[in-house]
């Protein structure tokens, strides 16, 4: 239980976000884009934060916890491997989103495609994204809060849930996204304190015994961040890790086929969101970098350390998600557990927040003021922005009570948006996609995970990789059976956008525009960057947790690939 203290602690991060949304509350009223996009006018550093605090929920923690318990360190690469997406949009697509100039993500559908198909693909995204896939995600944020409170404070999942859902939706209403990243900011850093004491007091415990206590007494096969690759590894070892096959179906596949939020291969979403909100061009890239940076090297240690550190400590428990909660009630001080229950708190009303204002602006800006009420004032808009994130929390409230564990959403999501990745990333690069394709590659995964679930016996990853192989073959098929875009739609993206590449080779001739640029130097500059941010994730592991291998040749390679990107930068061109 909590002490006074741990209360009035509790309470100051509770409150914080209160007092910003009734101070932001006349600023987003303005309009939309002021409620949606603040006013375009963002600072890199606070958007970028602001996309790794929403990534930072109450589930990620608990989620890893069972990642590692199940898997080892090497689990994680069912997340790690959007590093890739997150650096292909820092270097190709960052700039052209703030270029675009729409409101939402969903909204620049019917800039890249015209017709029926356009509105109709833009009003179905806005429905399946904003309300659907959004509430799931809602849910199992939920989810974790409400397992959280359960175990530390005994409160029941009900009471729970609906506490988070009261106190979140009253200031995202209120204070539109300015409030949201401005919040976002604060958040962001209690939640990270949070982490490290969870940690660092699991770590400090005599059964424990340090990190050398971990190292001496867990298998070698739970620390290494990579899986074996040697045919000959001991099995007993290998059960604590992911397969080579595994492995390399996250770094081949999932990153680019599959849509996830924080990790859309065509970096759609919250942080297509946050990239539009931004000064200029230069400033989305910075923040989209400065994301993930912090997302991929900052965050991950100290809930993997705290992982470990519950293996020994709870090894015989069923749910080893809950472990963490666990942590956090048996072995966090009085005074220090307020901070981090503040901190976690601040993690789900970061995380619930975005959500939140980003469905609505799905559901206003691209099915309400398109197709059901266009025309009316933008105070009105602003209104039925409040009320709808109310709408949108009420379902992932209903989600939240059928959702057993946080990976079990995690994987659902994955699978229901494989093979869509490739199209959002292609739809930028190649005039030849349509809105058919697009409604084809949302389509097929869905249709294809229906019959994998009652027909087969498949199991994740593997349904991963066969939905990715359908759908993109369905797409694929259909782009070519139906007809381009017309003229006039693709010559008034491209000269509002200016995309790179051959793909765009015929219609730039169309406006005499010869010369399109090489995308080779930017595909150099991704691979060397890509590298840079694995060298610096792994060096870190391997100086905390040291295996054979040793930090030294990973932090080496991330040296000599900034290296690199520093003498080309002058050739790398982003626009």
């Amino acid at each position: 239980m909590l002490s006074i203290l741990d209360w009035g602690v509790l309470l100051l991060f509770v409150l914080f976000p209160f007092a910003v949304a009734f101070l932001r509350a006349e600023h987003a009223g303005r309009s939309l884009h002021h409620f949606f996009l603040a006013d375009r006018q963002l600072p890199w550093w606070l958007a970028g934060t602001s996309m790794v605090a929403t990534t930072f929920a109450a589930d990620t923690p608990l989620a890893v916890t069972g990642i590692v318990a199940r898997e080892g360190i090497a689990g994680n690469w069912i997340w790690w491997n959007g590093a890739l997406g997150s650096m292909l949009s820092v270097l190709f697509l960052a700039r052209l989103w703030r270029r675009a100039g729409v409101v939402t993500d969903v909204e620049f559908i019917e800039l890249r495609y015209s017709g029926k198909n356009a509105a109709v693909l833009r009003g179905f995204r806005a429905v399946y994204l904003g309300l659907l896939i959004n509430c799931v995600v809602i849910g199992w944020v939920n989810l974790a809060m409400a397992k959280l409170l359960s175990i530390v404070l005994g409160w029941d999942q009900l009471t729970a849930v609906f506490t988070g859902f009261a106190l979140t939706t009253v200031y995202v209403a209120i204070s539109g996204l300015g409030g949201v990243v401005l919040t976002d900011l604060l958040q962001f850093g209690f939640a990270v304190m949070g982490s490290l004491a969870v940690a660092i007091f699991a770590l400090g415990t005599p059964e424990v015994g340090g990190l050398q206590g971990v190292a001496a007494q867990l298998p070698e096969s739970i620390l290494r961040p990579l899986p074996y690759f040697e045919q000959d590894s001991p099995n007993a070892e290998t059960r604590f890790t992911i397969s080579l096959a595994t492995f390399l179906a996250y770094l081949g596949v999932q990153w680019w086929a599959t849509w996830y939020p924080g990790q859309e291969p065509g970096g759609g979403g919250y942080l297509a969101q946050r990239m539009m909100a931004v000064k200029d061009e230069r400033q989305a890239i910075l923040a989209t970098l400065w994301f993930t940076i912090c997302h991929y090297c900052v965050r991950p240690w100290p809930w993997i350390l705290a992982a470990l550190a519950s293996l020994l400590l709870y090894p015989d428990i069923a749910d080893h998600e809950a472990g963490y909660a666990m942590l956090i009630r048996d072995h966090v001080p009085i005074g220090w557990r307020g901070l981090v229950l503040g901190g976690f708190a601040a993690a789900y009303m970061s995380t619930v927040s975005t959500q939140l204002n980003w469905g609505a602006s799905y559901l206003i800006n691209d099915l309400y003021a398109r197709f059901i009420c266009s025309g009316a004032t933008e105070t009105h808009y602003v209104r039925a922005a409040r009320f709808s994130t109310l709408i949108i929390m009420g379902f992932s409230v209903v989600i939240t009570l059928y959702l057993e564990t946080v990976r079990q959403a995690w994987e659902f999501i994955l699978e229901a948006g494989a093979g869509i990745g490739l199209v959002l990333i292609l739809r930028w690069y190649w005039w030849r996609v349509n809105a058919w394709s697009e409604i084809t590659a949302m389509v097929a995964p869905l249709l294809g995970l229906v019959w994998i679930s009652f027909f087969t016996a498949a199991t994740f990853p593997d349904t991963l990789l066969y939905l990715v192989c359908w759908s993109t073959v369905c797409w694929l098929s259909v782009t070519y059976l139906t007809s381009p875009e017309p003229e006039s739609t693709l010559v008034n993206f491209f000269e509002r956008v200016n995309p790179s590449g051959a793909g765009w080779r015929e219609v730039s001739a169309k406006v005499g525009k010869h010369q399109v640029r090489d995308l080779l130097p930017r595909f150099t500059a991704w691979f060397a960057a890509c590298l840079a941010l694995y060298g610096l994730l792994l060096g870190v592991g391997e100086l905390l947790l040291p295996t054979k291998t040793g930090p030294a040749p990973y932090f080496a390679t991330s040296l000599a690939c900034c290296f690199f990107l520093y003498h080309r930068s002058d050739s790398i061109k982003l626009g």
